[in-house]
């Protein structure tokens, strides 16, 4: 390694949070000398990794506006409560608002960029191409992946810009090729480790690099078109590319589906979960509590009054009551029903068992009480209702803050809490670490890109690909027959059992054209609105946040907004 300008930051991931949003940071000035070092090194380079692990950029708001605009569940209000200004409310019906914290995700991704493009400047050199910072080229096509992938347009920040220099947004498909370009030049190069173990988990490796591709390459019609002409038939110059390193994950890769689904997803997953490519790791012990070291996926899909229950659902008394306030629609509920199928566990739907500390589900019913000291009689077991009657469907408002209410809606437990996690601190923080590119998602892209048209290859067929993710959960083989008879509409549903909770619901939905006829809840409220969000295709952008559009007033609004 050649050390251009040598560093001697505060390494680690509080560091990077601390640094610049500022697009015209000046690198010289703001670093002093140290001697290489390679701990340093991997310090700031640790920066650059978890960039994103906070509460906008991987957080909260990333799952507000990702998770919510697809069809499997939406956010609901009790008699006003939790509205929120209309942040849940208006991500789940796609009328999205360039100042909700939902949309405000565009400085935090070109932040992460800065901050990478300084030490791929500070390690790199000039011309950022010191073997030694692939894994930050990588990151940063990461980075470009989800701004392109969620704002259309965006700026290409592939150095460090000087005071003066003007920041232009840059086609969608410009964006691509620039990523297309990164990720096949530093794999060609082979700087990129081909281990998959604690030295690499939750940091750029060579197959987090091909799997960005191959999400990259699945998704290439979408991004190379004008994005209200994409449906299922857009053409897909890139299948069989897509196929080639599908097969090199497959062949070479330290990868394997492993036996049992719902463990994957506990409190301890980790680097020991096989089918985990690349994952985002939480942990509010050994990274701090808060945004940066864990995350509250839970705390949303609990029930609202939990602490009136005897035994709590995961079998221990939580210390702050959960908020509560996202719930699935009943055509995503419908999508678990196969025989056998351990994701079925992941719904909580109907009356409710406790589990116990390894996350088993027992016999004993779980009883809401009337009050917090559990006097009297139970009213009643818990029971999530997947079919319930509105107090005002235009804003998703189930009506007063009841016993009864806080039921509507059936739940999803993939990432169950674990009680000293909880406790931790003085909020709901969990430890779970969430994946985003698996090896069930590399066997299901290449049988959608075989259905698509690509060549087959290694024998593999698109429902056989699909057999081999369904046996890892125990599910039946496909029966096209009993399941529709429409190939394309199985393998939808199959991605949406497979990666529920997991970022790629939003991009899916696009790829098949229904982003836009996706849930029933949600065309009705748009309806009773009297507007037409649903319906509009470039809703299928996010809005350029209010902020960027000030600060760069080259920029345009996106389309619709």
């Amino acid at each position: 390694m050649k050390p251009y300008i040598k560093t001697l930051m505060l390494s680690g991931v509080l560091a990077g949070m601390a640094a610049c949003t500022d697009l015209d940071t000046d690198i010289v000035t703001e670093y002093t000398q140290f001697p290489d070092n390679p701990i340093a090194t991997e310090g700031e380079f640790n920066g650059c990794y978890y960039y994103h692990r906070n509460e906008a950029w991987f957080g909260r708001n990333f799952w507000e506006g990702v998770f919510l605009s697809g069809d499997e569940a939406v956010g609901i209000q009790l008699a006003g409560i939790y509205f929120e200004s209309g942040r849940y409310y208006t991500a789940s019906v796609h009328d999205f608002n360039p100042d909700r914290p939902s949309s405000g995700l565009l400085n935090d991704m070109m932040s992460g960029c800065t901050y990478t493009n300084q030490r791929i400047l500070a390690y790199g050199g000039p011309e950022g191409t010191d073997p030694v910072v692939a894994p930050l080229r990588a990151i940063r096509a990461f980075y470009h992946f989800w701004m392109m992938e969620l704002y259309g347009d965006v700026p290409i920040l592939d150095h460090m810009f000087a005071e003066d220099e003007l920041i232009d947004r840059q086609p969608r498909a410009k964006v691509a090729e620039f990523i297309e370009k990164e990720l096949i030049e530093i794999l060609e190069q082979g700087n990129l480790s081909d281990a998959n173990d604690a030295s690499t988990y939750g940091k750029p490796n060579r197959w987090m690099a091909e799997a960005l591709l191959v999400k990259l390459y699945l998704n290439w019609g979408v991004y190379t078109n004008p994005i209200t002409t994409v449906d299922y038939d857009t053409p897909n110059e890139k299948l069989d590319e897509c196929v080639k390193w599908c097969d090199d994950i497959i062949n070479n890769g330290p990868f394997e589906l492993g036996s049992g689904y719902r463990k994957k997803f506990f409190p301890d997953n980790g680097v020991h979960i096989k089918d985990f490519i690349y994952a985002v790791p939480f942990d509010p012990y050994t990274i701090g509590v808060g945004y940066w070291g864990a995350h509250q996926m839970a705390r949303f899909w609990g029930y609202r009054k939990d602490t009136y229950c005897k035994p709590y659902l995961w079998g221990w008394k939580p210390t702050t009551t959960k908020a509560g306030v996202y719930i699935l629609t009943p055509e995503c509920v419908d999508r678990f029903t196969l025989a056998g199928d351990e994701r079925n566990g992941i719904i909580a739907v109907g009356p409710q068992k406790a589990y116990d500390s390894s996350f088993n589900r027992t016999d004993e019913d779980v009883m809401v009480y009337s009050r917090t000291n559990f006097r009297g009689e139970p009213i009643g077991p818990l029971d999530f209702k997947k079919e319930f009657e509105w107090a005002d469907i235009k804003g998703f408002d189930v009506g007063d803050e009841s016993l009864e209410t806080c039921m509507y809606g059936a739940r999803c437990n993939k990432y169950p809490p674990i009680e000293s996690d909880e406790t931790h601190a003085d909020y709901t923080w969990q430890g779970n670490d969430i994946p985003v590119f698996r090896f069930a998602d590399i066997l299901l892209t290449k049988a959608e890109c075989i259905l698509r048209g690509a060549r087959a290859t290694e024998g593999h067929t698109t429902e056989g690909l699909i057999n081999m993710v369904r046996d890892c959960a125990s599910a039946p083989h496909v029966n096209l027959a009993a399941e529709g008879g429409d190939m394309k509409q199985v393998l939808l549903d199959e991605r949406s059992r497979e990666f529920i909770l997991e970022p790629w619901r939003r991009n899916d939905l696009i790829r098949f054209g229904k982003f836009e006829n996706c849930a029933k809840w949600k065309v009705d409220s748009d309806k009773a609105n009297g507007r037409n969000c649903m319906s509009d295709k470039n809703k299928r952008l996010f809005p350029i946040p209010t902020g960027d559009l000030t600060t760069n007033t080259n920029w345009r609004q996106n389309d619709s907004y």
